[in-house]
C-alpha cells in the first residue's frame, strides 16, 4: 500500500510565509485536490512535494519514511507537470516522449510511448517537430509524459489549462486508470477530474505575515 503525507509543513519564500503547519495525506488510488485563491501556495506545495523546494519545518513521508532519506530514489517515484513545459522543440513529438521515458530510468519494457501518444490524441503528430505544435498540443505532449513511463505519484499543476473538452476527457481517463492501478495524484485545478472529494484548501494554512514578523 502506497502512502504519501506531509506533517506540519511551513514554507517561507523571500520574507513571505506561504503557509504554516500544513498537513496532507494521499493514499493508494486517491486524488488530492489542492484548492485556494491565486497566490495561496498551491504551486509551492506541489514543488515541495516534488522535492524542488524544502519546507522550513515539517516533513514529508513516503510509506512512513522521510523523503529526505533517499531523495534521489523518491524523485524516481513521481511525475511532476508544472506550468513550464519541458519540450525540446528540435525533437519530434515521439522523440520528446521517448527522451522523457529514457530519463525516468524505467525498464524499456515498461515504457508506453505509443500508448501515451494515443491517450492524448498525438499519434498523428508523432513525427512532427515539437516547434510546430499549438499551445494545446504542447500541453497534451507535456501531459503525455505521465503515461509514457510508470510512476506511482503524479503531481499536476493546473493540467487542464489550454486543453479543449476532449483533451480534458483524456486527462480524466488517464487519472482514473492511474487510480485503478493504485496510483496517487495531487492536482491543483478547478476542474473535477475524478469523483474523489479529497480536497485540501491551502488558504486555511496561509496568512499575510512576513517571515520577519
Amino acid at each position: 500500500m502506497a502512502d504519501f503525507s506531509g506533517n506540519s509543513l511551513t514554507c517561507i519564500r523571500g520574507e513571505r510565509v506561504v503557509f504554516t503547519k500544513l498537513d496532507f495525506s494521499i493514499g493508494e488510488g486517491e486524488v488530492l485536490y489542492l484548492r485556494g485563491p491565486n497566490g495561496s501556495g498551491k504551486s509551492t506545495l506541489l514543488c515541495l512535494m516534488a522535492g524542488l523546494l524544502r519546507p522550513v519545518s515539517g516533513e514529508m513521508l513516503w510509506n512512513g519514511e522521510s523523503t529526505r532519506e533517499d531523495a534521489e530514489t523518491f524523485r524516481g517515484l513521481l511525475h511532476f507537470v508544472g506550468h513550464q513545459d519541458a519540450i525540446k522543440t528540435a525533437l519530434t513529438v515521439e522523440e520528446n516522449l521517448t527522451f522523457w521515458a529514457e530519463m525516468s530510468g524505467v525498464d524499456p519494457a515498461k515504457r508506453s510511448v505509443g500508448e501515451a501518444l494515443e491517450t492524448f490524441a498525438l499519434s498523428h503528430l508523432a513525427s512532427l517537430p515539437a516547434r510546430f505544435l499549438s499551445a494545446g498540443q504542447r500541453k497534451r505532449l507535456n501531459l503525455a509524459r505521465i503515461c509514457a513511463s510508470p510512476a506511482p505519484l503524479w503531481l499536476l499543476d493546473e493540467p487542464s489549462n489550454s486543453l479543449d473538452k476532449a483533451s480534458v476527457g483524456a486527462l480524466r481517463k488517464a487519472i482514473t486508470t492511474h487510480q485503478e492501478k493504485g496510483g496517487l495524484v495531487a492536482v491543483a485545478t478547478h476542474e473535477e477530474l475524478s469523483p474523489d472529494t479529497n480536497v485540501l484548501d491551502i488558504s486555511e494554512f496561509t496568512n499575510n505575515k512576513s517571515a520577519a514578523a
